[in-house]
């Protein structure tokens, strides 16, 4: 059948049937070719920067971490403390907490003090038993002394799977303090006294370590009348410094002088600095004490304090102390395993009389 044509159109043209040829050839041939312009790829992602912690989620982190680690601890214990970032870090950058208690207001404290605790990660109830401090300060507090108070100063040391004395780079904070025979007498004592024991490395300069600095820093800036420091497993009291009468017993513990050493807390800001220094050690380091004793020790400690330190008025620490006199070479390597056996027993160590702290 015969189909007639529009009256308007017109029999397309072979020069249009000719284009529409080579259109329909030039598209074939792109769809075969190979894809010589690869599609551009999309821009790397960025890294996942997770949000800065605040101050008190930094506290609370190490909380929970203290906590998981101490059986005597728990989290919520922390917490309720209400530590807070000092600004200082560990090697590993973990926040160095503490805890101040100021004077009550419009009151001049009879005293600026200083209470640091695990200083040696593997002491563990020098940490706890400063917890427990802390709680008796939170409602007991009278405003009398103006505490500033460290639980734990060498957090990498305690919180790694097995807690070391040591700090992260293995460098005993106990042995890393300026003491002016530093650079003379530390290595030697180090290598010679206790046969290059890794416990007690005193470090590849004074304050190399940040958590020495920190104690130094602190040490200068809040310029303490007394500095109590918490250690184990010797079971006594241990007092450097010239400006009180020593305390002759806290609780179960008795004087029982240990000496100082190049790099010592004690030999620093004891000897040196002429602060007096007063070194608590308990008997164990992985048992707490009773509640008794642990009382006893904290009630005995601030009689001592109301009795013999107060604010005398301004003062210059010294730095043109004498250095003291070395302490006797005798059995220092039997007095290093000495310690290490002494840990955890029952039965009170009894240290010759010159021990390595």
């Amino acid at each position: 059948m015969h189909i007639p044509s529009h009256p308007h159109s017109s029999p397309p043209s072979s020069s249009q049937d000719m284009a529409i040829s080579w259109w329909l050839i030039l598209l074939t041939v792109m769809l075969l070719l190979p894809d010589s312009c690869p599609a551009t790829e999309p821009p790397p992602e960025s890294p996942l920067v997770l949000p800065r912690l605040t101050p008190q989620g930094e506290a609370q982190k190490l909380c929970h971490r203290i906590g998981n680690k101490l059986a005597s601890v728990n989290v919520q214990e922390c917490l309720d403390r209400n530590l807070a970032p000092s600004g200082g870090q560990s090697v590993e950058g973990a926040p160095i907490l503490i805890r101040e208690y100021p004077p009550a207001e419009g009151r001049t404290p009879q005293a600026r003090v200083l209470l640091l605790g695990g200083i040696h990660g593997d002491e563990y109830s020098s940490v706890s038993i400063v917890f427990d401090w802390l709680q008796k300060l939170d409602r007991f507090h009278t405003g009398l002394f103006h505490w500033r108070i460290a639980p734990l100063v060498n957090p990498d040391g305690l919180l790694r799977s097995e807690s070391q004395r040591t700090n992260a780079r293995g460098v005993d904070l106990n042995r890393n303090f300026p003491t002016q025979d530093w650079d003379r007498d530390s290595e030697q004592y180090w290598v010679v006294r206790t046969d290059r024991d890794p416990r007690r490395y005193p470090g590849p300069s004074p304050l190399s370590e940040p958590e020495s600095s920190w104690i130094h820093n602190e040490i200068m800036a809040f310029n303490p009348h007394v500095i109590i420091a918490v250690h184990a497993p010797f079971g006594l009291l241990d007092f450097d410094g010239p400006r009180a009468a020593p305390p002759q017993r806290l609780g179960h513990l008795y004087l029982d002088p240990m000496g100082t050493y190049p790099g010592s807390l004690g030999r620093f800001a004891g000897v040196e600095k002429g602060i007096p220094i007063v070194t608590i050690e308990l008997t164990h380091a992985g048992i707490m004490p009773t509640e008794t004793e642990i009382r006893n020790i904290w009630m005995d400690l601030v009689r001592w304090l109301s009795a013999n330190i107060r604010d005398e008025g301004p003062r210059v620490m010294a730095d043109s102390v004498p250095t003291p006199p070395a302490i006797p070479d005798a059995n220092s390597k039997a007095l290093s395993l000495a310690e290490s056996a002494s840990r955890d027993t029952a039965a009170r160590p009894t240290p010759p009389p010159v021990r390595l702290q």
